[in-house]
């Protein structure tokens, strides 16, 4: 008996020892001077751009509702010669993304074809409120899309029962864990969706040094301790070039990001996302959506891996229309990806909500 407790004893000094050593570990890393990650911004204009409460040329109007008291911004557009209340797709922009980033286009083929769009930036990104900016936390871009998905459904020129999520990227699992929370959604887009972030970051891991992961470690460690004692937030940037400290980083990301990000976009998030991805895996949420889903998968992407793209669709059986596209991650965003996409999406809006 007494040998046992002897040993009890010893084990319960070194998980103490052990847990103040990462506590001190943690501490110094909040602190420490000398961690600042070097920018890197695009090179472009980055004035403001002013916007008025409407831009006709477009077909949109702007719009905004609060979430938890903070003010969320957004662009609806509507259909020419609007007589009747008309279906609607409301849209969840990929990580990084704001409203101005890729969303237009999409929204524009939307509205020509009779449809309502809604589209809006998180909080804290872009031109909707919050702090600290350019959070990047998934919990609360589920609570976003969900209020905007509730706002949609209260507008007078919103058929209420005929309403599409879309997401692209990141907000492609989003739309999905959405649609699985709330059976009142008629249909989701799930465009090059990241839906399970351990096979995305298997892929990483394939790309990068263990040095270079070690070193993103710790700069997420010293975001979160930072935030749990109320100090401003420890920064990354969002996208990088080859080689350096990023939540993208990667030739195909810059290139995207440089050519499509608006004036005035900030390449830059707190550090904790980088060990809260990975945790993200809408996948695991498919069986519980009642709409019918259309996933659309770049078969050599980088970033949300077609495994668990597959993985969805199985999960969803019949409900699912899974379309393949011979492209990387950020091709689907012009040329004949593009339209290609832009059609696939239109013909399934027709099928799944009905224009009359």
């Amino acid at each position: 008996m007494k040998s046992g407790a002897r040993i009890a004893r010893r084990v319960l000094t070194a998980v103490g020892a052990a847990v103040a050593l990462f506590l001190a570990y943690l501490a110094i890393v909040a602190v420490v001077p000398g961690m600042a990650v070097p920018p890197q911004p695009f090179g472009t204009d980055t004035a403001a751009v002013a916007r008025g409460d409407s831009d006709a040329g477009l077909g949109r109007r702007r719009v905004a509702f609060e979430v938890n008291g903070t003010p969320v911004n957004g662009w609806l557009y509507l259909p020419d010669d609007l007589a009747a209340p008309v279906p609607a797709v409301v849209m969840a922009n990929g990580a990084g993304g704001t409203v101005e980033m890729a969303v237009p286009e999409y929204a524009a083929r939307f509205r020509e074809a009779g449809y309502a769009a809604l589209a809006f930036d998180y909080r804290c990104w872009g031109e909707s409120g919050g702090a600290p900016r350019q959070l990047l936390w998934i919990p609360d871009q589920l609570v976003d899309l969900a209020a905007a998905l509730e706002f949609a459904r209260g507008r007078p020129e919103i058929d209420a029962s005929r309403i599409a999520l879309w997401g692209t990227s990141f907000g492609g699992g989003h739309v999905l864990v959405t649609a699985a929370e709330d059976p009142g959604v008629r249909a989701v887009i799930a465009q090059v969706p990241f839906l399970d972030g351990r096979a995305a970051m298997e892929l990483e891991r394939e790309d990068e040094s263990i040095g270079l992961g070690l070193r993103a470690i710790a700069h997420a460690q010293r975001d979160l301790v930072r935030s749990w004692l109320g100090l401003p937030a420890h920064y990354v940037p969002f996208v990088g070039r080859p080689g350096t400290i990023a939540v993208l980083a990667g030739k195909e990301a810059w290139d995207f990001f440089s050519a499509h990000a608006p004036a005035g976009y900030e390449n830059q998030v707190p550090a904790r996302i980088l060990i809260r991805a990975d945790k993200y895996r809408p996948v695991s949420r498919a069986r519980e959506v009642r709409a019918a889903v259309l996933l659309q998968m770049a078969e050599r992407d980088r970033f949300a891996p077609a495994s668990a793209i597959e993985a969805a669709a199985r999960e969803l059986g019949e409900r699912a229309t899974l379309k393949r596209y011979p492209i990387g991650h950020f091709e689907i965003y012009a040329g004949a990806a593009f339209e290609q996409s832009v059609a696939d999406q239109l013909a399934f809006l027709d099928r799944e909500l009905g224009r009359k």
